[in-house]
Parts: C-alpha cells; sequence; structure tokens
C-alpha cells in the first residue's frame, strides 16, 4: 500500500474511533445516569474513563499528527481557511474533552461514595453531570464539524 493510502486510512480510522468512542462512552455514561443507580453509575463510569484514555485518547492524538501529515503530502498550505476553522473546533473539542473526562472521573466517585455508604447521590453529583453534559455538546458540535472540513474543504473566504 502506498505511504498516502495508509496515512489517510489512519487518519479515517483515527477520526472514526474519536468520534464513535466519545458518542458511544457518552450515551452510556448518560444512560448509567438516568438510572439514578450508584452501583451501575460507578461501573459504567470506570469503564467510560478507561475507554476514554485507551481509545479516545489516543485517537485524539493519532487525529491531528495524521491530518498534518496529508496537509504536508497534498501540499496544502497551513492557513487555508478550512483548515484554520478544523484547528480551531479541533482546539474547542480538546479544551472540552479534557475537563469532561476529569468530570466523569468525579462523577464516578461520588456515585462509588454513595453505592459505599448507602445514601443517594448528592448536589455534587448534580452538578458534576450538568457541567458534563454541558461541556460534551460543544465537544461534540465541534468534532461534527471537523467531520464536515475534511471531507468538503470547502473555500470558506
Amino acid at each position: 500500500m502506498e505511504l498516502y493510502l495508509l496515512v489517510k486510512w489512519a487518519h479515517i480510522l483515527s477520526s472514526t474511533v474519536l468520534f464513535g468512542f466519545g458518542a458511544g462512552t457518552a450515551w452510556y455514561f448518560w444512560n448509567a445516569h438516568l438510572s439514578r443507580d450508584p452501583a451501575t453509575i460507578a461501573t459504567v463510569g470506570r469503564m467510560v474513563v478507561r475507554a476514554d484514555w485507551i481509545f479516545t485518547g489516543t485517537s485524539g492524538v493519532a487525529q491531528p499528527a495524521t491530518g498534518f501529515w496529508l496537509v504536508g503530502m497534498l501540499g496544502y498550505p497551513l492557513d487555508a481557511p478550512w483548515l484554520v476553522l478544523t484547528y480551531l473546533l479541533y482546539l474547542l473539542a480538546f479544551a472540552c474533552w479534557v475537563p469532561v473526562v476529569w468530570l466523569q472521573i468525579r462523577a464516578t466517585r461520588l456515585a462509588e461514595r454513595a453505592e459505599r455508604d448507602g445514601t443517594p447521590l448528592g448536589r455534587d453529583y448534580e452538578r458534576t453531570m450538568r457541567a458534563w453534559f454541558i461541556l460534551g455538546w460543544p465537544a461534540f458540535l465541534g468534532l461534527t464539524g471537523v467531520f464536515y472540513l475534511m471531507v468538503a474543504k470547502p473555500q470558506l473566504w
């Protein structure tokens, strides 16, 4: 396989893993939250945090690395408007993802404590999940925009 196709395949695969695992883990964590069962939230939360580090984290590094490699191979200027917007949307998604992972860890620990102590989920847990939910949307929409720009490469201005 020629190098270009290998890098392009890695770029598409990493974008799929990044987006798919991000959306998938959010779906499962949100549904665990809706159960209001601390044991379920704690169990799913541990799996979600692990998956985020293993899959979302590694593909989050591979995505820009392969993207810059492709840009260089294809001779696109680094300051092409669609690329600049891509960088900004990716940075927005990353800036939201970092605290989201921290919030997932916090929510999981709060659920573990509630399970251990036999108490209901408290206000700290509710605030944590509200922030998690709010920060998830710009990350999701940002990566959706990156997908569009990656495929369409539009002339923006």
